[in-house]
């Protein structure tokens, strides 16, 4: 069997319903089986979108998203959305071409060195040499990418080894790999001390949605009457309607989920990395706070946060051990938990402005009201991304997907269009920027050719908003290459690619575009024209402590 239908056969036997990519000459061979493969293949017009599309599939799907590129500028073109998934813990399995085995070093055409690229930014890295070693090869991928802390996986595949005859035996063997072993043994020294804590936290991560733990970690928290904040990868994981649930923490958090993240004397932190955008200045943060970090990568454990007390495993099987160790704790009122209700009604706000031009409160306002339970939301990155993780309403069975740890542009647009491949079902909605999406506008076509109907809410502001942000708090309001000056025209630009598209500048507009993008048939940009003078606040600036806030209209002092 050629190399190239080994590739197409291992992936069929994965069970892998689509994949993202750009084909190349050195591909040919492997998209030759493509043509007849049981798979979809959807074609992007980028191949930093294209993984970003397999990173929005994996995050809905729970399985890897698959994306594929050629060798050269199509391999370091995928470098950043490899790097994105790597950050924040998604798995993908990334192909890419290369020039054939006795050329390589010898600088040929489309030659670059994607093995030595690769290594820092994914989980494990594969360079085939041998034929041979292509089904183990193919075969670990998908295991590594989903085995204790999930992550990008690479294969790199020259020419050569695709057109090479290999025995049909060898897709047959087993490739075992070790998977890493949980570590409970400070379990019951755990249990104590949330036992004996007056005032109780719980910091939620990204890795609790990896392991579906929501209901678990609500449970938890009721046991312990402890509120909850979330990190921006943790938004969603519970809901924000819960009683308990005081929001996303960090540089620009809620204040209320600050004050709490920096007052508890017990914070149970479960799949959180401790980034300096959570913690702000390390050496100010849980000072007096006795820290219980669960995570399944033992690395992690200590890594920012120190002397704290370890768990390692997937956050579903120690919260049900917590629980377990809890369970005849009784239920009783405190003076902790009144100040959490306390907090939580100060930190509401009402965005249901009529200010021209229109605020971005006010969209993410419209956003929560007027999409379905089921909806999935990406977002780019920026002013549009914090506005988004501090307002937007999760709760039913919503779903929030950003870029968090590589913190990249252009991520929301393509991971939306792999979302809703994941889930056609739900309405996908990418909250964007005008900075962000200019960097990926080309993917309407792709949304377009593959029928794939996903909704962009474009927040037009003309300007790369966080950056003239920090340049008018940090700089003096010297703004130096941050205006786009409102170009291009968005309507025109989407409607050239075949998609439908409206622009809002009315506030009472917002309702009847949300309900005309949800039911398009085809790709649907809402261009809503906002205020450019409105900042993202509050906002702890960086390296300082939680009391250095700067404060927004919904800011006030806590006690």
């Amino acid at each position: 069997m050629k190399g190239a239908k080994v590739v197409v056969e291992l992936l069929e036997r994965e069970g892998v319903e689509v994949v993202f990519g750009i084909p190349g000459g050195v591909l040919l061979p492997l998209y030759d089986e493509i043509f007849d493969a049981d798979f979809r293949h959807i074609l992007g017009r980028h191949e930093q979108c294209v993984g970003h599309m397999a990173d929005g599939y994996a995050r809905v799907s729970k399985k890897p998203g698959v994306c594929i590129a050629t060798s050269g500028p199509g391999a370091t073109n995928l470098v950043t959305g490899v790097a994105t998934a790597f950050m924040d813990s998604s798995p993908l399995v990334a192909l890419t071409g290369q020039v054939a085995t006795m050329m390589l070093g010898g600088d040929a055409f489309q030659e670059a060195d994607s093995f030595g690229i690769m290594m820092p930014i994914t989980k494990h890295n594969f360079r085939v040499m041998d034929p041979k070693q292509l089904p183990m090869a193919m075969k670990r991928a998908f295991k590594i990418a989903t085995t204790g802390r999930y992550g990008p996986v690479h294969v790199d595949l020259p020419t050569d080894v695709l057109n090479a005859e290999i025995p049909e035996k060898e897709l047959d063997k087993d490739f075992p790999i070790h998977a890493p072993r949980r570590n409970l043994n400070q379990l019951l020294d755990a249990v104590k001390l949330l036992e004996n804590a007056e005032r109780p936290a719980i910091l939620i991560g990204g890795g609790a949605h990896w392991s579906s733990s929501g209901s678990e970690i609500l449970k938890l928290a009721e046991i312990l009457m402890a509120p909850m904040v979330t990190t921006l990868m943790g938004k969603g994981v519970v809901p924000d309607t819960h009683p308990l649930v005081l929001g996303v923490v960090g540089m620009h958090g809620k204040q209320s989920a600050n004050y709490v993240l920096h007052n508890c004397d017990v914070l149970l932190a479960i799949g959180s990395r401790f980034s300096d955008r959570v913690t702000g200045k390390l050496d100010d943060f849980a000072r007096k706070t006795k820290i219980i970090h669960i995570d399944i990568d033992a690395s992690e454990i200590g890594k920012n946060v120190k002397g704290g007390i370890g768990l390692i495993g997937d956050a579903w099987t120690v919260v049900n051990a917590l629980i377990a160790g809890l369970h005849q704790r009784s239920i009783k009122e405190s003076e902790w938990k009144r100040r959490i209700t306390e907090l939580k009604q100060a930190c509401t706000c009402d965005f249901d402005f009529k200010d021209r031009p229109i605020k971005p409160q006010k969209v993410i306002w419209e956003l929560s009201r007027n999409l379905p339970d089921d909806a999935i939301v990406t977002t780019e990155v920026g002013q549009n991304q914090m506005w988004m993780s501090h307002f937007f309403e999760m709760s039913g069975t919503r779903q929030f997907i950003t870029s968090g740890g590589l913190g990249t542009m252009g991520f929301g647009f393509p991971a939306a269009i792999g979302a809703k491949v994941a889930k056609p079902s739900s309405a996908v909605v990418d909250v964007a920027g005008d900075g962000s999406l200019q960097m990926v506008s080309h993917e309407f076509a792709t949304t377009v050719q593959h029928d794939i109907p996903v909704i962009v809410c474009l927040m037009n502001n003309g300007w790369l908003g966080m950056v003239k942000q920090w340049q008018k708090l940090f700089y003096e309001k010297r703004y130096m290459a941050t205006t786009l000056e409102r170009s291009p025209d968005f309507v025109k630009l989407a409607e050239a690619y075949g998609a439908d598209a409206v622009r809002v500048e009315r506030p009472s507009e917002l309702p009847e575009a949300i309900e005309r993008a949800t039911k398009s048939e085809v790709a649907f940009l809402i261009d809503v024209v906002i205020d450019p003078e409105e900042d993202i606040l509050p906002m702890i600036p960086p390296g300082k402590k939680m009391t250095d806030v700067i404060r927004g209209k919904c800011g006030f002092n806590f006690k």
